[in-house]
């Protein structure tokens, strides 16, 4: 027999049949480590070819092609829904079946979160466990006011589906000047609040763009700071209430000074950082935070993965 008659038929036995290689190396009589090397060459040259019928390639494809543009550990893409009003929902599912999975390969010992509406669907689809030894961590100052997207909300969520210790951040988002911030960060019981928040394992954030379908847009800015004045100076949007410029660099603007949360040199410290947001509306910042490599790790949709792609 042939050499690429061998293979045609160890390819049509394996794949089309269903034999196993010790079945193939019996009716062929040769060694599962021919049958083995003749499959092999089947492959690479073409013989056999794989293709996949199913919805979900493209995103898988597309989480190949995120990791090796902008060096990323990990990429969740899901399928970006018809309904622009369930995209919060959807990167959730995703992000939840993403730290599912990384919790129980890494075994982290704390846990940063932020706060937003993809967080909270993020918590509602986690699978409930049992991790007893995990801080969950607020990274960030919350609002004054009750909020299931606040700071606080987010963080007990996350203690309480995973049954781990909740540690909160009991601060505003932004302190009223420079000066108080550092006045706030300098008592001993904040200081070491901030020191362990920049050690944790596991940081789990989203970012804001600058629209009114921010929710620190809506609700986060002090009242003497208006949207309008971070986009002269260049800001697309926020990372742990830091406004950045299109480079990923906080821009030059007085209430970077007053936010009450990690600095971005201390937050890239951390070994695992995850962003998970999506939409249009969201583009410019979560480009700007990935090429600066303000993550390590994705969860987005299949329009949102495009845009990033093609930009």
């Amino acid at each position: 027999m042939k050499l690429h008659e061998m293979k045609v038929r160890a390819a049509w036995l394996y794949h089309v049949e269903g034999l196993t290689q010790a079945q193939i190396a019996e009716r062929m009589t040769l060694t599962r480590r021919r049958v083995n090397e003749l499959l092999a060459a089947a492959m690479e040259e073409g013989i056999v070819r794989v293709s996949f019928a199913s919805p979900l390639t493209a995103s898988i494809e597309l989480e190949s092609r995120l990791c090796e543009r902008f060096g990323l550990e990990g990429t969740v893409v899901v399928p970006t829904p018809a309904d622009p009003r369930l995209l919060h929902r959807a990167i959730g599912r995703g992000a939840a079946a993403y730290l599912d999975r990384l919790i129980q390969a890494r075994r982290p010992r704390s846990i940063g979160v932020g706060w937003g509406a993809t967080l909270r669907e993020t918590v509602s689809h986690m699978t409930p466990a049992s991790e007893a030894q995990i801080e969950v961590r607020s990274m960030m100052g919350g609002l004054a006011h009750g909020s299931e997207i606040n700071t606080f909300e987010i963080v007990r969520g996350f203690a309480q589906v995973l049954k781990a210790e909740c540690h909160y951040f009991l601060a505003p988002i932004y302190a009223e000047c420079p000066q108080s911030r550092a006045a706030i960060i300098s008592q001993s019981v904040f200081e070491g609040i901030f020191r362990k928040t920049c050690e944790v394992d596991i940081s789990f954030l989203s970012v804001g763009d600058m629209t009114r379908q921010s929710l620190q847009v809506r609700y986060g800015l002090p009242a003497d700071t208006d949207v309008e004045s971070l986009a002269v100076v260049g800001a697309v949007g926020d990372l742990l209430g830091h406004y950045l410029g299109a480079d990923g660099n906080p821009v030059d603007h007085p209430l970077n000074g007053k936010v009450l949360a990690p600095d971005l040199v201390d937050y890239r410290r951390i070994p695992c950082r995850i962003l998970a947001s999506g939409g249009a509306h969201k583009q410019a910042i979560l480009r700007a935070a990935i090429r600066a490599g303000l993550a390590t790790s994705l969860v987005t949709d299949e329009e949102s993965a495009k845009l990033l792609l093609s930009a």
